[in-house]
């Protein structure tokens, strides 16, 4: 059949469903980022909100888990909450900046201390950006890629 006689609508209704098909099929090169967060809700949000953008997301329950799944799984960013039963974020922030393998990997710090000595006491433990809680989409998807195209 000639190309002139075809449907356009036809035309874009098989064009989507072959984009659609072929795009699930496609393997998709994930960059994986680490979710710090004690609450269990929260770290839900946050890593639910950068799967939706595509980032594969491990999360850890704590500052002392955060740390072997760090190590282990290698990842290209950090979401890092500040306040944790076990010890402070900030801590878990100046480790990583003192180990040669982890001083590079960027850290978005995710708090409710929302003051400007607790975002400057963030800033200067080594974080690459503090956002203040609650983070919606726009703003965690933002910083997120901000960091990892630094």
């Amino acid at each position: 059949m000639p190309v002139n006689n075809l449907n356009p609508l036809a035309i874009s209704i098989n064009l989507c469903y072959f984009i659609q098909e072929g795009y699930k099929r496609m393997p998709a090169i994930q960059r994986t980022i680490i979710v710090i967060e004690d609450e269990q809700d929260a770290a839900e949000m946050s890593a639910e909100m950068m799967h939706v953008s595509g980032i594969r997301v491990l999360k850890a329950f704590g500052s002392s888990s955060a740390m072997s799944t760090i190590n282990k799984e290698e990842p290209a960013a950090v979401i890092l909450d500040i306040m944790m039963p076990d010890f402070s974020g900030l801590e878990v922030l100046r480790y990583m900046r003192r180990e040669p393998n982890l001083a590079a990997l960027p850290v978005a710090v995710v708090s409710t201390k929302s003051m400007p000595a607790n975002i400057q006491s963030g800033l200067e433990a080594g974080a690459s950006v503090f956002l203040t809680k609650p983070v919606g989409y726009s703003d965690l998807k933002n910083a997120v890629d901000t960091v990892l195209s630094a």
